[in-house]
């Protein structure tokens, strides 16, 4: 009976052992983290646009990044949301190349000053001051089968101008499965930004953006778009009647 008893103590260590090698393979238990799950450092894991998944946790004034166990506490689970973990399927450039912000440079032309001169090869928009100089800023010019070129002049300024796109514009994006909107009222998220300045009698405007991470790069529908902080400068450099040469 001795005997068996000192078997039993003897293999209790190993039977704890194999107790502790299983555990490490069952399901971990839900993270518990504070509720300051905005915190730049979790914004980070996929981006401004990404939002964490975040749901109630029993434990009060706690949240955890886990799904609930229970199927009540499932259906409660916000729908068609990105987890934390997952990047966002489109990269977003928040900044644009140093080469296309403002800045005055040596400019020799003929044109007097207050001239605008916008080189759409280059994505450059230079603004004539006189004394060999410019003050010359990146623009976003028209993506390929919508490029011109020609002189015009200033001919109307708005702040915060109203969009309303051309039909031929509308009907375009409609065969693509992108219906925009009759009209939208100016403000941060029209796509002519902070202001417009219209070029003769048509349909083109050098204006601000919403997206600005388009400086640099063809892909508008014809119209020369600047970064919002960019155009207010050079709207108030600018008056009706100013000459403009896209080339």
């Amino acid at each position: 009976m001795n005997k068996m008893l000192m078997l039993a103590i003897g293999l209790l260590p190993a039977f704890a052992t194999l107790a502790q090698a299983n555990d490490r393979y069952r399901e971990r238990p839900p993270v518990i983290v504070s509720p300051d799950l905005t915190a730049p450092w979790v914004m980070q894991l996929g981006g401004g646009s990404v939002r964490p998944v975040v749901y109630p946790s029993r434990t009060a004034g706690t949240r955890s990044l886990f799904p609930p166990r229970s199927r009540n506490e499932a259906d409660a689970r916000p729908r068609n949301v990105q987890q934390a973990g997952f990047r966002p399927n489109k990269v977003i450039r928040g900044q644009i190349e140093p080469q296309f912000l403002p800045q005055t440079v040596t400019y020799e032309t003929k044109h007097a000053p207050g001239t605008i001169v916008i080189d759409t090869n280059n994505r450059f928009l230079y603004l004539v001051t006189g004394n060999g100089q410019a003050r010359r800023y990146g623009v976003g010019v028209g993506k390929p089968g919508f490029e011109w070129a020609g002189t015009h002049k200033v001919t109307r300024k708005a702040e915060w101008p109203r969009w309303v796109p051309p039909k031929e514009m509308i009907a375009r994006e409609a065969a693509k499965g992108h219906f925009l909107p009759a009209s939208m009222e100016g403000g941060p998220a029209n796509p002519l930004g902070a202001r417009a300045m219209y070029l003769g009698s048509t349909l083109y405007r050098i204006h601000g953006t919403n997206a600005p991470w388009t400086i640099g790069s063809a892909v508008s529908s014809g119209c020369i778009r600047m970064r919002n902080e960019d155009v207010v400068d050079l709207y108030e450099r600018v008056s009706v009647g100013a000459k403009v040469i896209v080339m």
